[in-house]
């Protein structure tokens, strides 16, 4: 199976997965529980990772899978893999439990440490991001398939995703006050960083704590429309490299031209 048609099997993986979200969302009727570091999970997390993890093994049986709902003593050997897929089930279980909408799931699949798959999918807007590392970006809705890229158009702004959950003022404290910023509020992470993959905001940042898969997809999704994923200091974010699979705190910046240095502080 070449990387084109194993894409066309994730993005269905992560069709089904968001149907079965969908459908527990529309219902109403979910358990909502508290992780070790005090994020929440639901019952539609553990459903959707059941779907993926599932359908993965069958689809690619010896390519092992890092999860944000997995077993951590199960991927303690992960320094040592060529591949494997990294997925976040549900990404946006604030925006879930809260009921916006604004949620998705996310598939990766890294290869020698680089996303080189992507696949983001929205069920309650329908709307699948997907990338292939050297193919290129695109969004498939209810218009159809479309490429997409990073807005270059020069202006006199810097247009920042922020979440409806985190205060605005944690990400005023880290931009340079040399500049003028506007800002745009939506939910998911992987949603923001597609935002920006779209064209439609100039960077997202994030500030807190999150793992490799709230960053996987899309980092391959958004350096295929043109941008990249960067920690504070602008040092490209790395998979697999680290002890731990937690991120550092990081910005998805679109436009590469912007002098991002001047713009994000470190401190």
């Amino acid at each position: 199976m070449d990387l084109t048609e194993l894409t066309l099997a994730v993005e269905q993986i992560a069709r089904d997965a968001g149907g079965e979200i969908k459908r527990i969302y529309e219902q109403g009727q979910f358990e909502t529980f508290t992780k070790d570091d005090e994020s929440p999970v639901t019952s539609a997390d553990y459903a959707a990772n059941e779907v993926i993890v599932s359908a993965l093994q069958s689809l690619t049986p010896n390519i092992p899978i890092v999860s944000e709902e997995s077993d951590k003593e199960a991927i303690k050997e992960r320094r040592n893999w060529q591949r494997y897929w990294l997925i976040d089930p549900l990404d946006g279980t604030q925006e879930f439990v809260a009921g916006s909408g604004d949620f998705a799931v996310a598939i990766a699949l890294v290869v020698n440490h680089i996303p080189t798959i992507g696949v983001i999918y929205a069920p309650i807007h329908d709307r699948c991001y997907f990338a292939i590392k050297g193919e290129g970006a695109f969004r498939r809705d209810s218009e159809g398939l479309s490429p997409i890229k990073v807005d270059t158009t020069p202006r006199e702004t810097v247009r920042i995703a922020v979440s409806l959950r985190q205060a605005k003022a944690l990400v005023e404290s880290r931009l340079s006050e040399s500049f003028t910023y506007e800002y745009i509020a939506m939910g998911s992470a992987t949603l923001k960083a597609c935002l920006v993959a779209q064209g439609g905001a100039d960077i997202y940042m994030r500030i807190g704590p999150t793992g490799e898969w709230d960053t996987g997809a899309a980092h391959c999704i958004v350096a295929e429309a043109g941008g990249d994923i960067f920690d504070l200091s602008i040092n490209r974010l790395t998979y697999n490299e680290r002890e731990t699979l937690a991120n550092p705190n990081f910005v998805v910046c679109g436009n590469l031209r912007l002098p991002w240095a001047d713009i994000v502080l470190d401190s």
